[in-house]
């Protein structure tokens, strides 16, 4: 059995506040009161992360709803069809957020509006059907779709704000755990390698500074150490990198180049994961698969 303490265990740990989630303990931040107000700020924000965390070009205004869904109907081509739903979804999102908005404004102003009111049912209409095309918006790397980054806006509007924020705290230790594994893969690939073993040391720095980083808000005044020791650390992987000889044999060039690329693909995944928050299983299980032929390449040479 686990000696592990049930999800949702709080305590001082390191002279931060946290919480434990499924093996990681997380910094720990308190949820708002569950009213409107507190929830437009939340979808806001959540919507905004969504668009800076996916691909250019979708985050297509509420009034241009109806020109979006128009275009990805008539649009025969998969490939075109794909980015015109992904567009359809930003302005889906944007048109239930402009909505959201103004329900809020009314409330300020004294009017209520209930649960069952058109506006709130047309609300909720919006976000559902963008979460549905959400399947089509990838992340901005290319690399996949990430589902569940673009469906907390709708989470924020249809869930306790308590059930939103335990979401987050799953999703934070997920990540938490895919970093871990590419870590881990990388280690075991690079520790024995007489090029690239020297780096191992600047890649657990660089895992540690993001678990630092993928649990904190902006508003904690922690920011101001974290993110520069984050940065700090990417930039000396980085710095390794291209310090690397230009010149070697054939086949040792061969060795520096693809072990070069494996590293930057390793990074690059560490900081979407810790940007965007959320697993990206799709990305981390391909990442695992290299390590495992750079290894099988290059063990006993």
């Amino acid at each position: 059995m686990s000696n592990n303490p049930e999800n949702g265990t709080r305590r001082i740990i390191a002279d931060k506040e946290c919480v434990f989630y499924d093996g990681y303990w997380i910094r720990y931040y308190p949820t708002p009161e569950n009213t409107l107000a507190n929830r437009k700020k939340l979808i806001d924000d959540l919507t905004r992360r969504a668009f800076h965390h996916t691909e250019s070009g979708i985050n297509t205004p509420g009034e241009r709803l109806e020109e979006a869904r128009e275009a990805y109907e008539q649009q025969q081509d998969p490939a075109r069809k794909r980015v015109n739903g992904a567009m359809l979804a930003g302005a889906l999102f944007n048109r239930a957020s402009d909505i959201f908005n103004a329900i809020v404004d009314l409330e300020a102003k004294g009017v209520k509006v209930n649960p069952d009111n058109e506006l709130m049912i047309r609300c909720g209409d919006c976000f559902k059907e963008a979460l549905e095309l959400g399947k089509l918006v990838k992340h901005y790397s290319g690399h996949e779709g990430i589902d569940e980054l673009w469906g907390e806006p709708f989470k924020a509007f249809s869930h306790p704000l308590d059930q939103l924020f335990e979401s987050r705290y799953r999703k934070i230790a997920q990540s938490m755990k895919d970093i871990d594994r590419i870590t881990t893969h990388m280690v075991e690939t690079f520790t024995d390698d007489e090029i690239f073993g020297p780096a191992v040391p600047f890649i657990r720095n660089y895992s540690r500074a993001a678990k630092q980083q993928i649990e904190l808000i902006k508003q904690d005044k922690a920011l101001f150490s974290v993110w520069p020791e984050f940065v700090a650390s990417r930039e000396q992987v980085e710095e390794f990198v291209s310090d690397l000889p230009m010149r070697a044999s054939k086949e040792r060039q061969r060795h520096i180049d693809q072990g070069v690329k494996l590293i930057t693909a390793g990074t690059q995944l560490i900081t979407y994961l810790s940007g965007a928050r959320v697993p990206m299983p799709k990305s981390t299980g391909a990442f695992l698969e290299q390590c495992q032929y750079f290894e099988l390449t290059w063990s006993d040479k």
